[in-house]
Parts: C-alpha cells; structure tokens; sequence
C-alpha cells in the first residue's frame, strides 16, 4: 500500500527533504490505481502524461519556481473538459468525444502545478445518487464492495478513499460532492454558488451545477478553493468577488459559535440509528466546548427534494437537448433521416435515470403544466432561500447529517428510484439556496463503514466555514 499523506503539506515536507519526488509519487498512485481497478473508479488514466508532467514539476521544484500545487496528484470528475482527453460524463452518447478546450478550474489548477492522473467515473451527467447510472458500470466503495461509493461524484471520492491519488475535483449539483464524501470517509467541500467558474463543466442543471474538491484535510480543501475561485469572462454565473488567501487564513481558534441543526434529524424515524446518535454525541461535543447548539424547525423541509427535482430535471432537459445525434457525440448507425437520427440517437445514448430526468423536466416544462409544476417550484426555492438566511442572521452554521443513513447496498436504487431521490433530504438546502456546504468524516458505524456530518454557512462565508471545520475535525 502507497503511503497515504492527509495533506499536501506533508508531501512537501518530504519533497523538500529529498525523500520523495513527484515522479515516485505518480508512480505509486498509479499502482493503486492498477491494483485497485475493480472498483471501477476510473474512466480513464493518463499515466504517460502524468509522469512527464511530474518530471517538469520536479525540475521546478529544484529551480524554486515550482506553483502552490507542486505535489499535489489529483483525479478530475469526467464531466469537467480537459483539453486532447476524453470527456464523457459516463455516458454513451459521449463515449468518444475529446474536448477541445479546457475548464477554467483545470487551466488554473495546472497553472499551479497539479498533476491530472485521470478522470473518474460519476452517475451519467451527473444524474444520480449511488454512482449505479453510468454507462461504464458502477463504482464500488473502497469500504465494502457490496454498497455503493455514493453520487454523483463516486468515482471521485473512492480514488481518494482508496489513495489512488491525493484528491479529486467533483461537481455538486444536489449533494454530488458532499454525499459521495461522506459514503468514502472523505472531506467533500461544495462552495457558493458562483464561487467558481462553470465554464468547461458539462451542464446538468445550470443555476446548481459547482465544482468542489473532495480531499483528506480542510487545508487542502482551503488550498483548491484558493486556486480554482474567482471571476471568469467565460462564465457570467462566476463571482466578480476577490478570492481570500483561504489556506493561508485557515485558523482553528474560532471563537464560541451559535450552531443551529434541524430537529427533523434527530427525531425523524427515517434517518439511520447511527447517523443520530453520532450527531448526537458531536452536539454534546460543540456544547461542552461552550457553543450554542440550538434545534430548529425548518418548515419547508418535506418541500426541498420535490422542489429540487423539479427545478433539475427542467434545466436537464434543456441542456440535454444539444445531444442530438447531429452536432457532436454519438449517431445512430440505424439512423436513416433528420428525425430518426434525434429520436434513435437520444434513445439509444442515454440511459434510463437521464430519460427519465429529460421527460420529467420536459413535463413540468410544457404548456399547462409549467404554472402548476415549474413555477411553483421557483417560488417554494426563493421561500426556501429566504428560510435559510432568517437562519444564518441568528446562527453562524446549520448542522445536519449530510445522508440520512451509511452507503447502501448496489441494486437498491434500481429497485426504486424514489429511495435515491429522498436520500438527498439533507445535501439539497445548499443547493437550492446556494450556501456553501461541507461534508465531515466522523468515523464508522459497527459495520465499518463511514459516516459523515454536514455544516452549512451563509453565502460567501467559506473562510468562516473552513476554519470552523478544522477545528470540528481536531474534536473528533
């Protein structure tokens, strides 16, 4: 087993002291990768391109003129553009597609001297909550085979659980980061909206979709945010905001903080025994430290997943329209005019979950249904919104669970897709209302495998958050 770092700054200490280098260091993920392949985490490995670019990162390093990122191996979710590799989202309908450019967050986190080792597997276009929907197969959790790695980001999260590289970079659009991380034991960091660019991120729902890093430490999950936050002429969605120093400014003296968590979490007789008693005894924790952990009621709670549901599956159908068969992407051989080309082509390139999202969103989309679903749907959002920071003007954070029980068994979502639509009660808040989010490990449950606790702030707060976080994960 390769040595596992919880931090960058680990990897440069050794570096710095000439006891490792980049190139052994890519060397060695890449026989984790090798040695780990059945869990399917990976779509694709550059492992050629890795080791050369380790070479030039380890001559900088010697020159001093190496970035912040100099040491840092990391996987990239396979719905974000890499320019001359192939970028799928897991799907048939892009199974052979090679961007031609580069997402801003990959430009930015090169610039810095991170090495790419590979794009991982994820639920097709970022549909899914187990990591069960890509074409390619499902990913399987480094913990125990027989449940799921979590979703959307999966593949992203087991690379790290399973040390096939120092971190990974998912999307999240309704827990894809956060939910995944807390199934693998990881840190999984969804900042606000708008924190960072979009541009080069295969659209699912587009007033949701952000990138965040899934990692072992909050100094590495600061570190990312640092390098991929920030304006972006590509993308109007992207904060004119400055991007703080947050890796820099990460302190773990934060003073007495007012913590609000819903009470549906503890009571509630659909959340798993163990998620309880651990958030239970976390609360217990915050209050002897002298915080204020006050239980709160959130009224619109049963509205947020069928709102959420609403709002993406409308996006997706929009923004799933460009594969048709004509532009780029898959054709269907059997295709024989204009019409048959979209209907064979749509049919047999997408999955079932992606059909099944594209109807919904196209129904609630369509005339006579568009007042009754999706504009009702905008409007319980702005509720929820406004619910959320009458919150954050009392409370520094929300603490909840980040799922409602441990990774469940493969199989399950398949059986009933409403199981893994109600799994994301606890990740869509962040997402409707475009808090930033993170996701905690705190350790296992009797049979091994991981939990994870969540805490939200208010929008642009991610300094705040961390350093809150850093001191939660030293009261472990």
């Amino acid at each position: 087993m390769a040595k596992i770092y919880s931090s960058l700054s680990e990897i440069k200490s050794e570096l710095q002291n000439n006891e490792i280098t980049v190139e052994g260091l890519v060397k060695s993920y890449l026989g984790q990768i090798e040695k780990n392949a059945h869990l399917n985490a990976f779509n694709g490995v550059f492992g050629d391109e890795a080791l050369q670019r380790a070479k030039e990162v380890d001559n900088r390093l010697k020159n001093g003129s190496a970035g912040k990122l100099a040491g840092m191996v990391i996987a990239i979710k396979d719905n974000i553009c890499y320019k001359g590799h192939k970028v799928t989202a897991s799907s048939k309908i892009l199974s052979n597609f090679e961007s031609i450019y580069s997402a801003t967050i990959v430009e930015r986190l090169l610039a810095e001297d991170a090495i790419i080792i590979g794009r991982c597997n994820c639920d097709e276009f970022a549909m899914g909550a187990a990591n069960e929907t890509s074409y390619f197969g499902p990913v399987k959790n480094y913990a125990d085979h027989t449940k799921v790695s979590g979703g959307s980001s999966g593949g992203s999260a087991v690379a790290v659980q399973a040390n096939m590289c120092h971190a990974a970079i998912g999307t999240d659009t309704g827990g894809s980061v956060r939910q995944p991380a807390a199934f693998c034991g990881t840190i999984g960091f969804k900042p606000t909206y708008g924190r960072i660019s979009r541009h080069g991120l295969i659209a699912y729902a587009s007033s949701f979709d952000q990138a965040g890093p899934i990692t072992r430490s909050v100094e590495d999950a600061a570190l990312l945010l640092e390098v991929m936050a920030g304006a972006d002429e590509y993308d109007s969605t992207a904060s004119a905001k400055p991007v703080p120093a947050y890796a820099a400014g990460l302190e773990k003296s934060t003073g007495k903080k007012k913590i609000a968590y819903l009470q549906e979490s503890i009571s509630s007789p659909g959340v798993d025994q163990e998620v309880k008693n651990v958030l239970s005894r976390t609360i217990d924790k915050l209050r002897a430290e002298g915080h204020s952990v006050t239980p709160i009621a959130f009224e619109y709670l049963d509205y947020l997943v069928p709102a959420y549901y609403i709002l993406v599956t409308a996006e997706a159908s929009s923004n799933l329209a460009r594969y048709d068969g004509v532009h780029y992407g898959y054709r269907s051989p059997a295709a024989t005019d204009l019409l048959s080309t979209y209907k064979r082509s749509r049919s047999e390139g997408f999955g079932k979950e992606v059909k099944r999202r594209i109807m919904l969103g196209t129904f609630v989309l369509s005339a006579g249904y568009y007042d009754a679903y999706y504009a009702k749907a905008q409007k319980m959002r702005r509720l929820i919104q406004e619910k959320t920071n009458q919150i954050f003007d009392e409370y520094d954070f929300i603490l909840m669970p980040t799922a409602p029980g441990p990774a469940y068994n493969m199989g399950n979502v398949e059986a009933d897709p409403v199981v893994s639509y109600l799994a994301d009660i606890f990740t869509v808040q962040a997402s409707l209302t475009g808090s930033p989010a993170i996701s905690l490990p705190v350790g296992n449950n009797t049979d091994g495998l991981p939990l994870g606790l969540q805490l939200l702030a208010k929008h642009f707060n991610e300094q705040e958050l961390l350093n809150f976080s850093k001191y939660f994960m030293e009261l472990q």
